[in-house]
């Protein structure tokens, strides 16, 4: 079956005239069945762009496509790429396949996000990028930039939970996106703490703001160009100023030229993966997790430990009794209080 499925995919990209994309080992759905708000989308996926930039377009079941790194090199880290396009297409070599192979060359998983974007007729003109929900068509009256976000936030739930089986710890889920992608990351790193990356890379990202980080963000790297003439860097470096303001771990590159999408050649932009390597490795998701860590953390594909203990006489609001207190009656102050452990560390 996996053998059909990588010539099944090998058609469809020679056809679509992106031939030169690596297959994945694997395609992995977001959700069972249906993807939820999509179950009126009744068109196929198409192919699009040229050879050397092929893109993906009206992805209705949105997936994650596995680029495992060789096992005597694999750290235990996984990366979820998502590519950018303006929510109606993804650009799936430079911004997707690409970058998921220079991830494996360090030893990570990655997998490449395929999430879900707006329609686009093929006979219709084309139409600017979507900002809030579609005004006409199958999709009408649905935010597909909101839609988007929950599927990154669903990828990094998914692997979390199935960490086990791809050999990753579940505190190395991280992410990279660029444009587009770049807020559908940014959704997740803001979004609920089921689905927010361990660190994220939002690069030349949309929608990057001063917007504070939520309680427990995760470290970021942050990279736009000076000249890029669609997202603009002012945003990149207001998220640089918000998670240094919190004390949250961020990095970031303003490079003097690239563009947006880094296609003007010449500058430090073009070695930015380079910066991204050096910014895991000092971080230590490069470093090789002993596998016996591994399994303990991906045991049953769950995040963590989770103990719940009846804790007395603990001061959680004012009027309860202190550490030091005798409640007035037996039980008074009990407080069921659930927590988690990481890697050794007991978070609350």
């Amino acid at each position: 079956m996996r053998r059909l499925n990588l010539v099944i995919w090998l058609l469809a990209a020679t056809v679509g005239g992106s031939a030169q994309l690596a297959p994945p080992a694997r395609e992995i759905p977001l959700y069972p069945g249906v993807a939820p708000g999509s179950e009126k989308w009744n068109y196929p996926e198409r192919t699009a762009g040229t050879a050397a930039r092929p893109q993906a377009q009206n992805i209705v079941r949105p997936v994650l496509l596995y680029y495992p790194a060789e096992k005597p090199s694999a750290v235990g880290t996984a990366m979820i790429v998502a590519p950018g396009g303006g929510f109606r297409t993804l650009m799936m070599s430079y911004e997707g396949v690409d970058v998921a192979q220079r991830l494996n060359q360090c030893g990570v998983d990655a997998f490449v996000l395929k999430y879900r974007t707006i329609y686009v007729d093929p006979n219709a003109p084309s139409a600017g990028a979507g900002r809030g929900p579609s005004d006409s068509g199958p999709q009408a009256g649905q935010n597909l930039r909101e839609m988007a976000g929950t599927d990154g936030q669903q990828a990094v739930r998914l692997l979390r939970q199935r960490a086990a089986e791809f050999g990753v710890l579940p505190n190395r889920i991280g992410m990279i996106g660029y444009s587009a992608g770049g807020a559908v990351v940014l959704s997740a790193v803001y979004g609920p703490a089921d689905g927010r990356p361990d660190f994220a890379a939002p690069i030349y990202a949309a929608g990057a703001s001063s917007n504070p980080p939520p309680q427990g963000a995760p470290p970021l790297f942050i990279a736009v160009a000076a000249d890029d003439q669609a997202v603009g860097y002012q945003g990149s470096i207001d998220l640089f100023g918000a998670w240094r303001k919190a004390n949250v771990p961020v990095e970031l590159h303003v490079f003097q030229t690239g563009q947006h999408g880094f296609g003007k050649k010449g500058g430090g932009a073009d070695h930015y993966l380079d910066r991204v390597e050096e910014w895991l490795r000092v971080n230590g998701w490069l470093t090789k997790a002993p596998k016996e860590r591994a399994r303990r953390l991906s045991r049953d594909g769950v995040s963590a430990t989770r103990f719940r203990l009846r804790v007395r006489s603990l001061q959680i609001r004012e009027g309860c009794c202190g550490p030091r207190s005798r409640p007035a009656h037996r039980g008074a102050c009990a407080e069921d209080i659930t927590f988690d452990l990481y890697d050794g560390s007991l978070l609350l």
